[in-house]
């Protein structure tokens, strides 16, 4: 079955004032639809620039992204955030709600870059703070509500137009144990029904329930059993 994402010798190096930072190396990546996989590492490994190629956030200097049958390589960025718009959710660590629009509003945004219709905006917005339990926030705004249940607004935002690929780049990051276990259940929830999550973390145990685990390494990816088990709970 040909992958849902797909990143094909990618390399990523940067400018710097002391010469040449090569952050990815010939990174080699395929995720199948459907698939739950936990990246892990050391700070400054090149997670987070592996997670920025495959949401076209970033591009690289070398190599192919694929994902969702679209090559992003040489597309415009504009043209990468309309198809981001519509193919991939991100999650991110501090949640980055809008804190002049509430909860509601936030979730709706999405739905602006698509056809989607103003009634059917509230409507399908307000389904989706009922399956992350949110229900009874959406007239409040961000700072009128826990970590926990802004990180799960920021979810149910990250689904409004039903992505094919959700991305976290440290999701429960920064939150406590019982929200990150929420969180977790969430999108395990979201696994189950069909969607395809790539998730950087830190947390070993939560790393330790994901089926599939990377390392990335000095700008690498890891064989399966090159893995660093101090990264990862239970392995």
């Amino acid at each position: 079955m040909k992958p849902l994402i797909s990143l094909e010798d990618v390399r990523k190096v940067y400018k710097t004032k002391a010469g040449q930072l090569e952050v990815l190396k010939g990174v080699d990546f395929q995720v199948g639809e459907g698939e739950f996989v936990a990246v892990v590492g050391p700070s400054g490994s090149g997670k987070s620039t592996l997670i920025n190629m495959i949401t076209g956030i970033d591009r690289p200097t070398k190599g192919e992204v694929y994902v969702a049958d679209q090559r992003l390589t040489n597309m415009s960025e504009n043209a990468v955030a309309k198809w981001r718009g519509k193919n991939v959710g991100v999650v991110f660590q501090f949640f980055q709600l809008l804190p002049t629009l509430t909860v509601l509003e936030n979730v709706m945004m999405p739905m602006y870059y698509t056809n989607t219709y103003g009634s059917e905006r509230r409507q399908r917005a307000m389904e989706l703070l009922e399956r992350v339990d949110l229900p009874d926030v959406a007239l409040k705004y961000p700072s009128q509500i826990s970590g926990g249940q802004q990180q799960r607004a920021a979810i149910a935002r990250a689904l409004a137009n039903e992505p094919k690929v959700l991305v976290g780049d440290e999701p429960t990051g920064n939150l406590d144990t019982v929200s990150a276990g929420l969180v977790f259940g969430l999108f395990e929830e979201l696994v189950a029904n069909g969607t395809t999550i790539v998730m950087v973390t830190h947390d070993r145990d939560l790393a330790g329930q994901v089926p599939h685990v990377v390392e990335v390494r000095d700008g690498r990816i890891m064989n399966a059993q090159e893995v660093d088990q101090r990264l990862v709970a239970g392995r």
